[in-house]
């Protein structure tokens, strides 16, 4: 099947016309991660801001309570906010998630969806990124060979499509969770690598104040012993 005879299938393959875009927004709930959830907060807003005249038109998904009441705060209204996702979230963990966001878009809750992350690229390095993740539209048919062949399908096309398509979605959104959760540890292991240098730093500094005013009251007390004694 080509991409034209895939789309006649299933509607998570039309382009319709864009009312309103939906956001699903990747952040955390937990602190001690660097600048993780500010960075989002800052990329997010202005894409927002540049992008789109009123809140009519779109819908924001927050993972996150803290990235979703930053938003708020600010006048941009959050639709779903989901508190407390798992460090290490399975696919069950998002599975309600990700199929409350299909949902969304069938009943044309928006048109387009896009999901907006720290995407992971190394232990010290991320990037913002706002990825179009409905309607489907990376499915590379061109590879396919073209055969004269009529093929017998058990379930029908529709059945499969029907299964498949979601699923695809499914694991694009979920792909992109576990994305940002790498980039989220990464992020906080580098943020507390620099707290503890930080703080060795401190210690050493505060060592050698210490160690120079004891040093002094030291000197201090030899000098009025020898001048004491000179006087006797």
């Amino acid at each position: 099947l080509n991409r034209e005879q895939l789309i006649d299938f299933h509607d998570l393959l039309i382009e319709r016309k864009v009312e309103r875009t939906g956001y699903l927004i990747i952040s955390t709930d937990k602190g001690l991660a660097g600048s993780y959830n500010s960075s989002i907060f800052k990329s997010t807003r202005l894409m927002i801001q540049q992008d789109h005249e009123s809140t009519e038109e779109y819908t924001i998904i927050s993972i996150g309570e803290t990235l979703a009441h930053d938003l708020q705060k600010h006048d941009i209204p959050v639709e779903h906010i989901v508190p407390d996702l798992s460090d290490q979230p399975s696919f069950e963990d998002v599975r309600g998630l990700v199929s409350l966001i299909i949902e969304y878009y069938r009943n044309g809750e928006f048109d387009e969806l896009y999901v907006c992350y720290n995407h992971h690229i190394n232990a010290i390095s991320s990037e913002f990124r706002a990825e179009k993740m409905l309607p489907l539209s990376d499915l590379d048919t061109d590879e396919t060979k073209q055969r004269a062949v009529e093929y017998a399908f058990e379930p029908t096309k529709e059945d499969i499509l029907e299964v498949l398509l979601p699923q695809y979605a499914e694991s694009l959104i979920y792909g992109a969770i576990i994305d940002a959760k790498a980039s989220e540890h990464a992020s906080r292991m580098t943020a507390m690598k620099s707290a503890t240098d930080n703080a060795q730093d401190l210690i050493k500094r505060l060592s050698l104040e210490q160690n120079r005013i004891r040093q002094g009251a030291i000197t201090q007390e030899l000098t009025e012993i020898v001048s004491d004694a000179s006087a006797l």
